[in-house]
């Protein structure tokens, strides 16, 4: 395996312990007994080894009975392997293995001698730490593997999800497209005839195709600026409420036909914060085209409260629902829940993604709520950040101290009305 080839022998050499052949046993015995972490000792004649000599054996021989009176002023050539396993530095750790376990049984794990490009004793390797470092070696190849894979399955993943993008994508932009060429046809007929009635109800139905179209290219535009870390934010006081009822206006033209009431839950008069008005009006944008297309009667919600020094503004609509299962599966770019899935309601799902990642960019945050067949609920709350309180006309905090106003927004009306 390559990362068993990466490792060479001498890289793993663990001692350069060495004596001449012609010492005493008796003092290579006493050395032994000194240095208990010393397992061998190569016997080096000039620079070259002849030799070698291991604890175990040595002192096993002479601490037989006799042992020492034997041996013991004998030459340490005379009673040591004269064939040790030598190995150049550059053998790869597998190939070193399987040579020293190749050896007989008794001579397995003895230390291996290493030697350079010249034959020069080098050093000494242990086998048992060989093994060691094969096994962490394997063990390492394993986890990587492990990591690869890992990352193969997202990459298709994501690669399976992007190819549904572009799908989503080619027919989110079909059907606006398709819409804005067949009522500009519609609208050149109802000039020719002058008929007035035709004129306002195409008109509407170009402004909601060309709506949707401007939503889909801004979000695809938004969330390459968002992965990319280009996105900047911009601070300006400006009034929420009217922002509010202008998104609800926007709303009741994404509902088109669709027997939904638009209501709209505000302070009566301006609050004015600090925040990027770009973005805010992109966040509850996002959220109530959401709410559109997955309500087919009843009504959407928008409503502004204070909690604190955060100003919550909630999105609430009696759609679809979601189950509590698939709540975690929102905010993923590029998807849509199963059971929502239809040719009337596909898309990006591009929306919650990037309303969750400019909401974070402003400092807040958004959760959600909601119940399956009845309806759902999006919070998004925003540090208020004034900062020249005595000069906004109105403060935030003065909502609950003031009459709420209550706009509903019908397929028929206009202008607002006092609920």
């Amino acid at each position: 395996m390559e990362q068993d080839n990466a490792v060479t022998i001498g890289k793993l050499i663990i001692s350069n312990e060495c004596m001449p052949p012609y010492t005493e046993a008796n003092i290579v015995a006493d050395r032994f007994l000194k240095s208990a972490h010393l397992d061998a000792v190569a016997l080096v004649e000039g620079r070259e080894p002849i030799g070698l000599v291991t604890r175990h054996k040595l002192l096993f021989k002479l601490f037989k009975r006799y042992g020492f009176e034997l041996y013991g002023k004998k030459p340490i050539i005379a009673l040591t392997d004269t064939e040790p396993l030598i190995i150049h530095k550059d053998e790869r750790l597998d190939v070193a293995i399987d040579k020293a376990l190749e050896r007989q049984a008794q001579d397995a794990y003895d230390d291996i001698i290493i030697v350079d490009d010249n034959d020069c004793y080098k050093g000494l390797v242990s086998v048992k730490q060989m093994i060691i470092q094969q096994s962490n070696s394997l063990a390492n190849i394993i986890i990587q593997k492990e990591m690869i894979s890992a990352k193969v399955n997202e990459l298709k993943k994501a690669e399976l999800m992007k190819s549904q993008f572009v799908a989503n994508v080619t027919h989110d932009l079909r059907s606006p497209v398709n819409v804005i060429t067949v009522v500009a046809e519609l609208l050149n007929l109802d000039s020719e005839r002058n008929d007035i009635e035709g004129l306002k109800r195409h008109l509407s139905l170009l402004m909601s195709g060309a709506t949707n179209l401007r939503a889909l290219i801004n979000n695809i535009l938004d969330l390459s600026k968002i992965e990319a870390g280009k996105t900047e934010v911009l601070n300006e006081n400006f009034d929420i409420v009217t922002m509010l009822r202008e998104v609800g206006e926007t709303t009741r033209i994404l509902i088109g036909n669709k027997s939904v009431d638009v209501e709209v839950i505000a302070h009566d008069g301006p609050i004015f914060i600090d925040s990027d008005p770009v973005k805010v009006k992109q966040i509850l944008t996002n959220l109530t085209s959401n709410a559109a297309k997955f309500t087919e009667k009843g009504k959407i919600v928008l409503s502004l409260a204070a909690e604190g020094n955060n100003l919550s503004i909630s999105v609430s609509d009696t759609g679809t629902g979601i189950k509590e299962i698939d709540l975690n599966k929102l905010f993923q770019p590029f998807s849509q829940l199963d059971y929502t899935k239809s040719k009337k309601n596909e898309g990006t799902g591009l929306g919650l993604t990037i309303a969750e990642n400019i909401v974070k960019l402003l400092g807040g945050s958004i959760r959600i709520s909601s119940k399956f067949g009845v309806g759902t609920t999006f919070t998004v709350q925003l540090p208020i950040n004034q900062s020249d309180k005595t000069n906004a006309k109105t403060s935030a905090e003065a909502i609950s101290l003031h009459d709420i106003k209550t706009i509903v927004l019908t397929e028929h009306e206009e202008s607002y009305g006092k609920g």
